[in-house]
């Protein structure tokens, strides 16, 4: 199975994924190591990226899921997928693949950007990906505004349930 964990930059997209990887034991895969230089350097100095930017980024990601679904591989991957047609694209009507959505107001995620070191997204380009976020109508939604072991025990409650 592969849980997909998606939400604008700053949303604890790695820090919740990580954890909630951990907590089932699972592998962890951040669609920002996947991300080519030229990506890098645009959202580094504040340009918002495209969709013909994206898709060599998300076809990688394709391809990281497709591996893993051969392998049937329990993985955890993070991934903005802003876009429904992003969505589409990384295979989240599979039976395998389980979306989750974190959710946070714009002025939660502005601060927290505010306070993150050491990664290329500056919180300039917040407002351009709250302006094509498409909110996923299919998706296990969390509030991020809670403390992380409460969403992580959320995400594990709501998926058990879900699954049966």
């Amino acid at each position: 199975m592969i849980i997909l964990v998606m939400g604008v930059s700053g949303s604890g997209k790695t820090t919740i994924g990580k954890t909630l990887a951990e907590s089932l034991g699972w592998k962890f895969r951040d669609a920002d190591d996947f991300h080519p230089q030229e990506n890098i350097d645009k959202m580094r100095n504040g340009v918002a990226l495209n969709d013909a930017d994206r898709l060599p980024w998300l076809q990688k990601m394709l391809d990281v899921i497709k591996q893993c679904l051969s392998e049937t591989t329990n993985i955890v991957i993070t991934c903005s997928a802003l876009k429904e047609s992003y969505r589409q694209m990384l295979l989240v009507n599979h039976e395998s693949v389980k979306l989750v959505y974190l959710k946070g107001s714009f002025e939660l995620i502005q601060q927290r950007l505010k306070e993150r070191k050491n990664h290329f997204m500056n919180e300039q380009l917040l407002k351009s990906q709250f302006d094509i976020l498409e909110e996923p109508l299919d998706s296990l939604t969390v509030d991020i505004s809670q403390p992380l072991e409460v969403i992580v025990r959320e995400i594990v409650e709501k998926l058990r349930s879900q699954l049966g």
